[in-house]
Protein backbone atom coordinates (compact mmCIF):
# COMPACT_ATOMS: atom_id res chain seq x y z
CA UNK A 1 0.00 0.00 0.00
CA UNK A 2 1.02 3.53 -1.15
CA UNK A 3 2.65 5.25 1.84
CA UNK A 4 0.46 8.58 3.20
CA UNK A 5 3.41 10.76 4.78
CA UNK A 6 3.92 14.10 3.44
CA UNK A 7 7.00 16.40 4.12
CA UNK A 8 6.38 19.14 6.76
CA UNK A 9 7.80 21.72 4.54
CA UNK A 10 5.12 21.09 1.94
CA UNK A 11 2.59 20.74 4.27
CA UNK A 12 3.30 24.50 5.72
CA UNK A 13 3.40 26.05 2.36
CA UNK A 14 0.53 24.83 1.20
CA UNK A 15 -1.89 25.17 4.10
CA UNK A 16 0.12 29.26 4.84
CA UNK A 17 -2.19 31.07 1.72
CA UNK A 18 -5.29 29.82 3.54
CA UNK A 19 -4.11 31.79 6.99
CA UNK A 20 -5.75 34.48 4.94
CA UNK A 21 -9.24 33.00 4.75
CA UNK A 22 -9.54 32.40 8.25
CA UNK A 23 -8.80 29.67 11.02
CA UNK A 24 -10.68 27.66 9.93
CA UNK A 25 -9.99 27.17 6.14
CA UNK A 26 -6.23 27.09 7.23
CA UNK A 27 -6.91 23.73 10.05
CA UNK A 28 -8.86 22.29 7.42
CA UNK A 29 -6.52 22.52 4.77
CA UNK A 30 -3.62 21.29 7.35
CA UNK A 31 -5.43 18.47 8.18
CA UNK A 32 -6.48 17.57 4.87
CA UNK A 33 -3.01 18.14 3.27
CA UNK A 34 -1.06 16.13 6.04
CA UNK A 35 -2.74 13.45 6.43
CA UNK A 36 -5.13 12.36 2.96
CA UNK A 37 -2.51 9.88 1.47
CA UNK A 38 -3.91 10.95 -2.25
CA UNK A 39 -2.10 14.57 -2.17
CA UNK A 40 1.69 13.00 -1.46
CA UNK A 41 1.14 10.39 -3.65
CA UNK A 42 0.29 12.64 -6.45
CA UNK A 43 3.47 14.26 -6.41
CA UNK A 44 5.91 10.71 -4.90
CA UNK A 45 4.55 9.19 -7.99
CA UNK A 46 4.72 11.91 -10.52
CA UNK A 47 1.42 11.38 -11.57
CA UNK A 48 0.78 14.58 -12.88
CA UNK A 49 4.45 15.33 -13.61
CA UNK A 50 4.48 17.68 -16.88
CA UNK A 51 0.60 18.13 -17.13
CA UNK A 52 1.03 22.03 -18.02
CA UNK A 53 -3.26 22.25 -18.04
CA UNK A 54 -4.90 20.70 -14.97
CA UNK A 55 -8.29 20.59 -14.08
CA UNK A 56 -9.74 19.76 -10.89
CA UNK A 57 -13.23 18.56 -10.27
CA UNK A 58 -15.40 19.23 -7.24
CA UNK A 59 -12.32 21.17 -5.99
CA UNK A 60 -13.51 22.01 -2.93
CA UNK A 61 -11.17 25.09 -1.07
CA UNK A 62 -8.53 24.87 -4.00
CA UNK A 63 -6.36 22.43 -1.63
CA UNK A 64 -4.95 20.60 -4.83
CA UNK A 65 -4.50 23.75 -6.59
CA UNK A 66 -2.55 25.01 -3.36
CA UNK A 67 -0.47 21.93 -3.14
CA UNK A 68 0.70 22.03 -6.69
CA UNK A 69 1.94 25.33 -6.28
CA UNK A 70 3.74 25.11 -2.90
CA UNK A 71 5.31 21.92 -4.69
CA UNK A 72 7.03 24.19 -7.49
CA UNK A 73 8.02 26.68 -4.70
CA UNK A 74 9.51 24.13 -2.53
CA UNK A 75 11.25 22.05 -5.05
CA UNK A 76 12.55 25.58 -6.58
CA UNK A 77 14.26 26.53 -3.00
CA UNK A 78 16.02 22.64 -2.91
CA UNK A 79 13.64 21.61 0.02
CA UNK A 80 11.99 18.78 -1.78
CA UNK A 81 12.26 14.88 -0.69
CA UNK A 82 15.20 12.99 -2.34
CA UNK A 83 13.32 10.34 -3.31
CA UNK A 84 10.65 11.91 -5.57
CA UNK A 85 10.31 12.95 -8.94
CA UNK A 86 10.55 16.72 -9.64
CA UNK A 87 6.64 18.36 -9.40
CA UNK A 88 4.68 18.99 -12.73
CA UNK A 89 4.68 23.37 -13.12
CA UNK A 90 1.41 23.38 -15.08
CA UNK A 91 0.73 26.66 -16.87
CA UNK A 92 -2.79 26.70 -15.76
CA UNK A 93 -4.72 24.93 -12.61
CA UNK A 94 -8.61 25.18 -12.75
CA UNK A 95 -11.07 24.26 -9.96
CA UNK A 96 -15.04 23.83 -10.49
CA UNK A 97 -16.84 23.93 -7.17
CA UNK A 98 -20.28 24.07 -6.34
CA UNK A 99 -20.19 25.56 -2.99
CA UNK A 100 -19.85 29.13 -3.70
CA UNK A 101 -18.01 29.64 0.20
CA UNK A 102 -15.42 27.20 -1.30
CA UNK A 103 -14.68 29.12 -4.26
CA UNK A 104 -14.64 32.09 -2.16
CA UNK A 105 -11.83 30.62 -0.05
CA UNK A 106 -10.11 29.36 -2.33
CA UNK A 107 -10.27 32.92 -4.21
CA UNK A 108 -9.25 34.20 -1.01
CA UNK A 109 -6.01 32.15 -0.43
CA UNK A 110 -4.81 31.64 -4.14
CA UNK A 111 -5.82 34.67 -5.34
CA UNK A 112 -4.33 35.12 -9.08
CA UNK A 113 -2.36 31.93 -8.98
CA UNK A 114 -5.01 29.90 -10.22
CA UNK A 115 -9.02 29.91 -11.60
CA UNK A 116 -11.94 29.06 -10.01
CA UNK A 117 -15.32 28.62 -10.98
CA UNK A 118 -18.28 28.70 -8.95
CA UNK A 119 -20.79 26.03 -10.79
CA UNK A 120 -21.68 22.23 -11.12
CA UNK A 121 -19.59 20.02 -13.00
CA UNK A 122 -22.42 18.23 -14.26
CA UNK A 123 -22.65 20.69 -16.67
CA UNK A 124 -20.07 23.44 -16.21
CA UNK A 125 -17.94 23.55 -19.64
CA UNK A 126 -14.77 21.52 -19.20
CA UNK A 127 -12.98 23.28 -21.83
CA UNK A 128 -9.72 21.16 -22.11
CA UNK A 129 -7.05 20.26 -20.34
CA UNK A 130 -3.98 17.51 -19.85
CA UNK A 131 -5.02 16.04 -16.80
CA UNK A 132 -8.66 15.99 -14.60
CA UNK A 133 -8.74 14.93 -11.32
CA UNK A 134 -11.70 14.21 -9.24
CA UNK A 135 -11.31 13.23 -5.90
CA UNK A 136 -13.76 11.97 -3.29
CA UNK A 137 -16.77 13.97 -5.60
CA UNK A 138 -18.85 11.64 -8.07
CA UNK A 139 -20.19 8.88 -5.01
CA UNK A 140 -22.46 12.12 -4.11
CA UNK A 141 -23.93 12.39 -7.51
CA UNK A 142 -26.65 9.98 -8.64
CA UNK A 143 -25.39 7.11 -10.69
CA UNK A 144 -27.37 8.44 -13.66
CA UNK A 145 -24.95 11.51 -13.56
CA UNK A 146 -21.44 9.35 -13.71
CA UNK A 147 -21.03 8.25 -17.06
CA UNK A 148 -22.14 11.52 -18.93
CA UNK A 149 -19.64 13.12 -16.72
CA UNK A 150 -16.67 10.85 -17.28
CA UNK A 151 -17.62 10.93 -21.30
CA UNK A 152 -17.41 14.85 -21.01
CA UNK A 153 -13.92 14.13 -19.34
CA UNK A 154 -13.19 12.10 -21.57
CA UNK A 155 -13.85 14.69 -24.60
CA UNK A 156 -11.97 17.05 -22.72
CA UNK A 157 -8.37 15.38 -22.86
CA UNK A 158 -6.26 14.80 -25.82
CA UNK A 159 -5.29 11.15 -26.35
CA UNK A 160 -2.00 11.71 -23.71
CA UNK A 161 -3.73 13.37 -21.18
CA UNK A 162 -5.10 11.54 -17.86
CA UNK A 163 -8.25 11.07 -15.18
CA UNK A 164 -7.17 10.96 -11.59
CA UNK A 165 -10.39 9.52 -9.99
CA UNK A 166 -10.42 8.58 -6.44
CA UNK A 167 -13.27 6.36 -5.51
CA UNK A 168 -14.53 4.27 -2.93
CA UNK A 169 -14.64 0.46 -2.89
CA UNK A 170 -17.82 -0.80 -2.48
CA UNK A 171 -16.97 -3.99 -1.68
CA UNK A 172 -14.41 -3.51 1.15
CA UNK A 173 -16.30 -4.40 4.30
CA UNK A 174 -15.53 -2.33 7.20
CA UNK A 175 -13.76 0.21 5.90
CA UNK A 176 -16.31 1.20 3.40
CA UNK A 177 -18.56 1.49 5.83
CA UNK A 178 -16.40 3.62 8.23
CA UNK A 179 -16.45 5.97 4.74
CA UNK A 180 -20.01 5.72 4.23
CA UNK A 181 -20.24 6.90 7.76
CA UNK A 182 -18.01 9.69 7.54
CA UNK A 183 -19.52 10.47 3.98
CA UNK A 184 -23.50 10.67 5.75
CA UNK A 185 -21.72 13.16 8.79
CA UNK A 186 -20.27 15.61 6.11
CA UNK A 187 -23.37 15.69 4.32
CA UNK A 188 -25.85 16.47 7.51
CA UNK A 189 -23.07 18.96 8.93
CA UNK A 190 -23.16 20.68 5.66
CA UNK A 191 -27.21 20.83 5.77
CA UNK A 192 -27.80 17.89 3.43
CA UNK A 193 -29.63 15.86 6.05
CA UNK A 194 -29.41 11.97 5.47
CA UNK A 195 -28.90 12.32 2.16
CA UNK A 196 -27.91 9.28 0.33
CA UNK A 197 -24.40 8.36 -1.46
CA UNK A 198 -24.35 6.88 -4.68
CA UNK A 199 -21.22 3.54 -4.42
CA UNK A 200 -20.49 1.19 -6.85
CA UNK A 201 -17.78 -1.64 -6.01
CA UNK A 202 -14.55 -0.91 -7.49
CA UNK A 203 -15.13 -3.74 -10.49
CA UNK A 204 -17.84 -1.30 -11.74
CA UNK A 205 -15.93 1.80 -11.34
CA UNK A 206 -13.32 0.06 -13.74
CA UNK A 207 -15.98 -1.21 -16.05
CA UNK A 208 -17.56 1.99 -16.37
CA UNK A 209 -14.78 3.88 -16.82
CA UNK A 210 -14.08 1.15 -19.81
CA UNK A 211 -17.64 2.11 -21.29
CA UNK A 212 -16.42 5.74 -20.73
CA UNK A 213 -13.28 4.64 -23.31
CA UNK A 214 -10.69 4.66 -20.61
CA UNK A 215 -7.72 2.37 -19.21
CA UNK A 216 -7.63 2.08 -15.62
CA UNK A 217 -5.06 1.05 -13.05
CA UNK A 218 -6.32 0.88 -9.35
CA UNK A 219 -3.67 1.84 -6.62
CA UNK A 220 -5.05 1.75 -2.84
CA UNK A 221 -5.29 5.28 -1.49
CA UNK A 222 -6.16 4.45 1.95
CA UNK A 223 -3.03 4.44 3.97
CA UNK A 224 -2.88 6.09 7.50
CA UNK A 225 -7.04 5.92 7.63
CA UNK A 226 -9.63 3.76 8.38
CA UNK A 227 -11.13 4.16 4.74
CA UNK A 228 -11.62 1.87 2.05
CA UNK A 229 -10.46 4.44 -1.13
CA UNK A 230 -8.56 3.79 -4.41
CA UNK A 231 -6.83 6.00 -6.92
CA UNK A 232 -7.96 4.94 -10.56
CA UNK A 233 -5.33 6.20 -12.81
CA UNK A 234 -7.27 6.31 -16.04
CA UNK A 235 -5.99 7.16 -19.90
CA UNK A 236 -8.06 7.69 -23.02
CA UNK A 237 -8.11 4.64 -25.20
Amino acid sequence: MIGHAAPRALVDAASAPYRRAGGWPYLRARGKLSADPAFAAILRLGLLKQRQHILDLGCGQGLLAAWLLAAHSCYARGDWPASWPAPPAPISIRGIELDPKEIMRARFALADRAEFVNGDIRDTAFGSADALVILDVLHYMDYSAHAPLLKRARAALPSGGLLLLRVSDATAGFGFRVGRWVDRAVLLARGHGFAQTYCRALADWQRLLEECHFHTEAIPMSAGTPFANVLLIARPI
